[in-house]
Order: C-alpha cells, then sequence, then structure tokens
C-alpha cells in the first residue's frame, strides 16, 4: 500500500469566480480586485492548464474533467470537495454547504472513471444536507493512506456524525479535534491547517487549543512515524497547509504547493520537506484570492485499481 497515487483528477473551470455562499465561513476568499469576472475565469483557466501541464511533466497522471457551462459553478475547480475514490474500490460523494456547490456532483464522471477504473462500491452521504449537516470530502478529513487513519477538524462543514457514520463503512480509525483562526473562529476545513505526507505531517499547531486534542494528535502522528513540520497563523493564511504529496508512475514523490505557500516558508521548513519529497510550487494566484482554495483543493486523489 502507498499513502500517495499517481493518478490525479482535476475539473477545468468554466465559470470560475468568487463564491458568496462559500464566503459566509471560507475566511480565505477575497473580492476587492475590480476585475470583471470574466477575466477572473480566464485567469483561473491559464492557471488551471499551467498547473496540469507541470504535474504531467513530472510524470504524474492527470484525468482532466471538463466543467459544464450550464449550471454555472464558480467552484468547480474543486472537486475534493464531493468525491473521494479509495484503494478498496470505493467512491463515495458528500454532503455540501453551499446550495450552488451542491450541483458539482456529476454522475457522469463517476460513469467515465468506471470505464478504466474497478469501482465496486458506492457511498452516498448528500441526504445528510436535509438535515444541514455536511462532510466535505477530503477538505474535511485528511487520510492517512497507509494505515486507514481519517483526521478532521471539526466545523460546520465536518459533522462528528456523519464522520462516524463514514469510519464505520470504511473501518477507518477516526482523530478528531477543533481548530480556529486566530480569531478564534473555526477553521472550516482541515486541509487549510493540516496536510499529511508519507513520513511528514505539515501542522498549524497553535490553530488547536485545547491542550489535550493537541496531545492526541500529535502522539498519533508520531506513532505513525510522520515528523511534525509546524506552520504559523501567518503561513496558514498563506495556504501553506493545503498540500499534497503525490508521485509518479516511477515512484518519485512531489509535495504539491502553492508559490504563495513556498513563499510563506523559511529555509528550515524548506529543508526539512526537501529532505523527504521533492517541492513542487504553482502559481495560482488567482485561484486563491477569488476561490479560497489551493491546491490541494483542485485535486481528487484516485486510488482505484485500473481495470
Amino acid at each position: 500500500m502507498a499513502h500517495t497515487t499517481d493518478t490525479i483528477m482535476m475539473v477545468r473551470p468554466a465559470n470560475f469566480g468568487f463564491n458568496a455562499e462559500t464566503a459566509e465561513n471560507n475566511a480565505f476568499q477575497s473580492n476587492d480586485r475590480g476585475e470583471t469576472a470574466s477575466n477572473i475565469a480566464t485567469q483561473a483557466r491559464d492557471e488551471f492548464d499551467a498547473m496540469v501541464k507541470t504535474l504531467k511533466s513530472k510524470g504524474v497522471d492527470i484525468i482532466v474533467v471538463e466543467d459544464t457551462d450550464e449550471p454555472k459553478k464558480p467552484d468547480a475547480i474543486f472537486p475534493n470537495n464531493w468525491i473521494s475514490f479509495h484503494r478498496n474500490g470505493a467512491v463515495v460523494t458528500y454532503p455540501m454547504f453551499a446550495k450552488n456547490r451542491r450541483i458539482e456532483r456529476r454522475e457522469d464522471i463517476i460513469e467515465a472513471l468506471k470505464k478504466d477504473f474497478e469501482v465496486d462500491r458506492r457511498y452516498t452521504f448528500e441526504h445528510y444536507e436535509d438535515d444541514s449537516l455536511y462532510l466535505e470530502g477530503t477538505g474535511s478529513m485528511l487520510f492517512d493512506r497507509d494505515r486507514n487513519i481519517m483526521y478532521a477538524c471539526l466545523s460546520e462543514r465536518t459533522d462528528p456524525q456523519i464522520i462516524d457514520k463514514f469510519c464505520v463503512l470504511m473501518g477507518s480509525e477516526r482523530i478528531v479535534f477543533h481548530s480556529v483562526d486566530r480569531n478564534g473562529d473555526a477553521i472550516y476545513h482541515t486541509n487549510v491547517m493540516m496536510a499529511l505526507g508519507e513520513d511528514f505531517a505539515v501542522l498549524c499547531k497553535a490553530s488547536i487549543t485545547k491542550k489535550e486534542e493537541l496531545e492526541e494528535l500529535l502522539a498519533k502522528l508520531d506513532a505513525t512515524g510522520k515528523e511534525v513540520i509546524d506552520i504559523s497563523f501567518d503561513q496558514m493564511e498563506a495556504f501553506a497547509g493545503n498540500m499534497l504529496q503525490v508521485r509518479n508512475s516511477s515512484g518519485d514523490t512531489f509535495l504539491v504547493m502553492s508559490q504563495t505557500a513556498y513563499n510563506s516558508l523559511n529555509e528550515n521548513q524548506i529543508e526539512k520537506l526537501s529532505s523527504k519529497t521533492s517541492i513542487l510550487p504553482i502559481n495560482i494566484n488567482t485561484i486563491e484570492y477569488y476561490g479560497g482554495g489551493s491546491v490541494r483543493c483542485m485535486m481528487a486523489e484516485v486510488f482505484l485499481s485500473r481495470k
């Protein structure tokens, strides 16, 4: 088993833009540059295409899915929130907080993937939206794929009831905790403040204010051989928690992060990470600024077996 995959699904956006519904509890979004919607969408597509080109140049297999023009989906570029793919053949779809993000869930994408990959179980959690309960995929949950451990910080978008149900279905161990930003507000997604690599974890320790929760998390990371690289609130706000380690068909690994995140790191952090994997910074300034998400949110890892 491997913690990383060489196959990534990404959705090329048709109408990327600022989403007022998600901005309600995503402090990372902004909308004050005076850009036209058309320019923002074009710049986002250009950044997306450049990211795909960079990943492919490293030998990572990228499955590019074209967004549909209608209905308009400002956050379609972030598929990791509505779907996840697992080594046991499971495809899971999730309940979303923002109503205008629920239209991102597309059965045609799943059917297309079934032509090339083995899918033998399908779990759907969308019905929890009727009860205003949400769990937004690998934004809400981080997986240690080697050991089948699920990590999550609880928030309005990450409900413990659904986590429990998920872990029963997938046979996963769970480590849950609370994480807040510098203003004491709940961090909406776990992949904002934490990233898991094969033998390391990037973590904003200061965001976990309950001592016993932090101790449990650090003990589990230590027991599973993951060196913790601590990041500050400033670095977290620069998307330094939103990284994803991937690999190519030759087994070389890369830690994908945005240029913004890379620029926020200090020499010691870069040195530690570089000793474990190749760092791959990618410029997605427009996507980060208006979408409030970074590179990790753009990549849905495919762990399914090929036919």
